[in-house]
Parts: structure tokens; C-alpha cells; sequence
């Protein structure tokens, strides 16, 4: 109904007089979403992390996580969904309420691999996510098991090619997958792919002898190498790793140009209020760069490496071009 006063009003002016009208209707269902951002965090915050307890994603998350508490007085729990190909972990994270609670603690495997190496993803590494913060990036050790009778790289691949299809080696990500599935196109060797939910099971086989070789993240690798449970025989950085100094690069050891890195980011579900993301950003920066994270980031030889949500959300889709075109390179069919 039009009141009288309305009738009077100049035709130009009233319809801004209503969507002013219409602001100040609204006004009051923003006073509590502002009043949430300011207070947050209030509660518990949960890591996703879509690889198993024990690898090197789950190992940063938790030190992450310890760093937040510290900080924020807030706990921080990790919780790990590991499992096909990591779309598991991804879904779930997608799916999370967008409320600031709930942090993807991912890789590249998720947000730059994936879509290259599979047709179709039950999930979009873009349009289901709003970036944080880059968390850090390394590099990869080749590893065999003891008995198998090589000591070097060369070594291997003659090994490989006097029994083409008869080696295997593990990957329990899409880091390792491509390092591994890179190696055999550039030594023109063929060695079977045995896909594993994660690495550390993948490496728990390798104990075994159940699998020969693996290209897998220094945190996974390593410590059995210092144990003397694995034999290294080279390292997938173009220099070789401060924490293994005597294990020559792959490049150097006889594949000439051969280079593999990987990367962790954090990541909250789509539609996450701005300023909770920006509050989430700031406190993950400060998380990866505070001393109570520095021994993951030495231990593992992991280099920090953070960002605002912008730059995050331009280096992962530099990034998603860089890896299509390596595994594009490697011979990979997307399953």
C-alpha cells in the first residue's frame, strides 16, 4: 500500500528511498555474522588432512595445529581421511560447514594433480575452496628395499631394464606417483605402479619386500633410511638436501634434468566470510613461521613457504598447469 506521503515523493527518489528501506531491513541480520567474525575462533578447530596419521601432511597438521593452540588458546584437532586417490579427505573438507572451523591441511594432490590424473573429481580444487595460506614445499627421496641388489641409481635402472614389468614401485600420492611414473619416462624403464592410500603404508611394504622402489616425501623416507631399514639412492631436488648430504640428487646420479617438488597449502570450504578467512590466513602464517613449528620444518627438510589468500589461489593455478604438463610428459592416462 502507498501512503500519502509516498504519493508526493518525486517518482526519481523513491525507489532509492525504498532500497535504502530495504538496507536498513537488513541491517539487523548482519549485526551477528559481524559479531561472530570478531569473536572467532571460539571453539574447537578441526584440520582435515586427506592422508594417513603418520605422513608428512598429517605431520606438518599437527604441528600447524600445536602452534594455533599455542597462540589462539583455541585446540586445534587433526582429523585424517585418507583413502581413493585422497578425494575422501577433499569431499569432506568441500562439504564442511563455511564457518571458519573446519581447515584443509592438503597438497598439490588435491588442488593441481588430481584433475590431470583422474577424468572426473567428486569435487572442484577450485570452486569448492577459498585459499588461506601456502604452508611449505620440498623435496622427495628415492628409496629401495635393502635387499634388492643395487647401490645407486644406475645400478637400479639396469636392474629395471634387464626385468621390464617385473619391479614395482609405491606411491601413496600423487607427488610420489608422478616422481615415480617420470623416472620410468625419462630412463625408459618400465616398473609396475602400486597405488597406496597414503605413503607410509606404502613404505610399511617396502619394509616388507612386498615392493621395490618408492619416491616418497623426505619425512616418510628418511628416517627409515637413518635406521638402516631403506637404502637411498637419490634425493628429487635439482640440490641436494642438507638433511642427507651424502645421497646425490637423481639428476646427478644419471637422469640428467630430472627434478620432482611438492607443496602443502591450507585451505577453507567456499563461501567462508571474508573476514574469517583473512583472521584464519593471518593465524596460519604466523602457526608455520612460529618456533614450536620450526622441528617439522627442519626434521623434514621442508622449506616454509606462506602467502596470503590471493597469492595462494594465483600459485595453485600456475601450478595446476605445471603439473598437467609433467604428467603429460610422464605418459600418464587419466583413470
Amino acid at each position: 500500500m502507498t501512503t500519502a506521503t509516498e504519493k508526493n515523493i518525486h517518482p526519481r527518489i523513491r525507489p532509492a528511498m525504498l532500497g535504502i528501506a530495504a538496507l536498513w531491513a537488513l541491517a539487523p541480520l548482519a549485526v551477528p555474522v559481524a559479531a561472530q567474525a570478531q569473536g572467532f575462533p571460539e571453539k574447537p578447530i578441526t584440520f582435515v588432512v586427506p592422508f594417513a596419521a603418520g605422513s608428512a601432511t598429517d605431520q606438518l597438521a599437527r604441528a600447524i595445529g600445536q602452534a594455533v593452540t599455542n597462540d589462539s588458546k583455541v585446540s586445534v584437532v587433526v582429523d585424517n581421511k585418507p583413502g581413493a586417490n585422497s578425494f575422501i579427505g577433499a569431499q569432506a573438507a568441500a562439504k564442511a560447514k563455511p564457518d571458519g572451523y573446519t581447515v584443509f591441511i592438503t597438497t598439490n594432490t588435491t588442488q593441481s594433480a588430481n584433475e590431470h590424473l583422474f577424468k572426473k573429481l567428486p569435487y572442484d580444487p577450485v570452486k569448492d575452496f577459498t585459499p588461506l595460506t601456502a604452508l611449505g614445499r620440498g623435496g622427495q627421496i628415492m628409496v629401495v628395499n635393502p635387499a634388492l641388489p643395487v647401490n645407486s641409481v644406475s645400478e637400479f635402472i639396469a636392474l629395471a631394464k634387464s626385468k621390464p614389468g617385473k619391479l614395482s614401485f609405491g606411491s601413496g600420492s600423487s607427488s610420489s606417483r608422478v616422481a615415480g611414473e617420470q623416472f620410468k619416462q625419462m630412463t625408459g624403464t618400465y616398473i609396475l605402479n602400486i597405488p597406496y592410500k597414503s605413503n607410509p603404508p606404502a613404505v610399511t611394504d617396502l619394509l616388507g619386500g612386498q615392493i621395490d622402489m618408492m619416491i616418497t616425501d623426505m619425512t616418510t623416507g628418511l628416517p627409515q633410511v637413518k635406521a638402516g631399514k631403506l637404502k637411498a639412492l637419490g634425493v628429487s631436488t635439482r640440490q641436494r638436501s642438507p638433511l642427507a648430504p651424502d645421497v646425490p640428487t637423481i639428476a646427478e646420479a644419471g637422469v640428467k634434468g630430472y627434478e620432482m617438488t611438492y607443496w602443502f597449502a591450507a585451505y577453507a570450504p567456499a563461501g567462508t566470510p571474508a573476514d574469517v578467512v583473512a583472521k584464519l590466513s593471518d593465524m596460519l602464517v604466523k602457526a608455520a613461521r612460529s618456533p614450536s613449528a620450526a622441528p617439522f620444518y627442519q626434521a623434514s627438510g621442508t622449506e616454509i613457504f606462506t602467502s596470503n589468500p590471493e597469492e595462494l589461489r594465483k600459485f595453485q593455478a600456475a601450478e595446476t598447469l605445471k603439473w598437467g604438463k609433467i604428467i603429460k610428459a610422464a605418459g600418464i592416462e587419466p583413470e
